[in-house]
């Protein structure tokens, strides 16, 4: 099924293609028009932000930044989030653009009437993981272009509906990891895959690890906050704080399935995969042991050490930061000429320095290079070009991730087929490939 995708841009082209021999007052400005290098107000994304607590308010003030985009209006089941970032918006715009004719940054409790609106073309998802996909994939059947926050999804039947309604819908994605913006992570995979240290075969991936928590009693909800849409698909359980109005549910199963094994780990394991060229495959094997919490509300792994084999006898070492020697996190590609490191803190080291001065020539392999996700998004949403993080990548990345902490569960080798994305060997494992969930919320 084609879907057809015309809205306000597209609409408004049309417009400025029929009213193109009428002569226009003197009195407007540049940028009004887009010709100072900026985006002219027609021209402008339209953008709804799903989900604006830390970490959404910083997906979302990296947006308010970037001129091709204009936030019309935000979304969150707090009451106090969603006042804050309709103040943060109002704020930026009557700063950054005094004169224009921006109507002020609408508020909305339930993302369902965000998503039903004519006037806005793409969405930032950036809820509790959990809400991800749910939210995202309603966003794409609206005809809406989706940034959605690492990591994709808290299960691989949900990744893999999110990637189906992608291309069912021809909708523009950009997962959050950031990471392949950075140039210097980019050079560092051009450099792996351009055979710099020779024919590759240990990728050793590192991530903080988990963290844990005391015992919290439960308790009325606040007046400010729609507990039972906060929980949405997840099953209920009483209110505590933590979660909620903290992020205590980056470490809670139900909301994140595998802690930070994917909710940092996806960071680097995405870089390693990028590098790889593994961005439509996964490993042959797998398997891990883990640590958790003796007790407490977080019961997702503290510590993991994982190992897999992908095709071509390349062995993947992933852990968390306590278990390896190169900071807290990073990714240390090792093959038959040497070694390099790679870091969204601390930069690249390798074992030959002159390799990190070395040029990628003309007829080697380039990969996509965006100086910022943010705007990246925003130019793909206009000209439909696909993304510097795009579905494939996302669901790939993601997968790995959630097979990993599976393995970690489980304690044993598992066989995993990355066509079929199903384990061979192991029907226990497998009914881990899914979640259940809580009515009335489907995906």
């Amino acid at each position: 099924m084609i879907h057809e995708r015309t809205n306000r841009r597209t609409f408004l082209k049309g417009l400025t293609a029929a009213g193109a021999a009428i002569s226009l007052p003197t009195c407007i400005p540049a940028s009004a028009l887009g010709k100072d290098g900026s985006a002219a107000p027609s021209e402008r994304v339209t953008l709804g932000c799903i989900g604006v607590g830390v970490r959404g308010m910083l997906n979302t003030n990296g947006l308010l930044r970037t001129d091709a985009g204009q936030v019309v209006a935000v979304c969150d089941v707090n009451a106090q989030r969603r006042k804050r970032a309709r103040s943060t918006v109002n704020a930026y715009y009557a700063k950054a653009r005094p004169k224009s004719n921006y109507k002020g940054c609408d508020t909305h409790a339930d993302f369902r009437e965000l998503i039903a609106r004519a006037d806005i073309d793409a969405v930032m998802v950036a809820t509790p993981d959990h809400w991800h996909v749910p939210v995202a994939i309603r966003a794409v059947r609206a005809g809406k272009d989706v940034y959605v926050e690492k990591p994709l999804a808290i299960s691989i039947t949900e990744s893999r509906a999110m990637f189906d309604a992608v291309r069912r819908y021809s909708a523009v994605f950009q997962h959050g990891t950031e990471q392949r913006a950075m140039a210097h992570l980019r050079y560092a995979c051009e450099l792996v895959r351009n055979g710099r240290i020779g024919k590759l075969h240990t990728v050793l991936v590192g991530a903080p690890g988990g963290k844990a928590a005391r015992p919290q009693q439960s308790s009325a909800p606040p007046d400010f906050l729609n507990y039972d849409m906060w929980l949405g698909p997840a099953p209920h359980r009483p209110f505590t704080p933590g979660p909620c109005l903290g992020n205590g549910h980056w470490f809670i199963a139900d909301y994140a399935a595998s802690g930070f094994v994917a909710g940092w780990g996806i960071h680097p394991m995405d870089i390693a995969h990028w590098a790889m060229d593994a961005d439509r495959t996964g490993p042959l094997e797998i398997e891990g042991v883990g640590v958790w919490a003796p007790d407490g509300p977080h019961d997702t792994p503290l510590k993991w050490n994982v190992t897999m084999r992908y095709a071509d006898h390349v062995k993947v070492q992933f852990t968390d930061s306590s278990q390896w020697k190169h900071g807290a996190e990073g990714v240390r590609f090792e093959g038959s000429d040497g070694w390099i490191f790679a870091s969204r803190f601390r930069g690249l080291d390798a074992g030959d320095k002159s390799v990190l001065k070395s040029v990628i020539g003309p007829n080697e392999v380039h990969l996509y290079e965006a100086s910022n996700d943010d705007r990246n998004f925003l130019e793909c949403v206009r000209s439909r070009r696909e993304t510097v993080s795009p579905i494939h990548a996302a669901h790939s990345s993601t997968t790995v991730c959630l097979v990993s902490n599976i393995a970690v569960i489980l304690g044993r080798k598992l066989k995993w087929d990355p066509s079929g994305e199903r384990f061979t060997n192991d029907d226990e494992a497998n009914g881990l490939l899914s979640r259940a969930l809580r009515a009335p919320w489907s995906i």
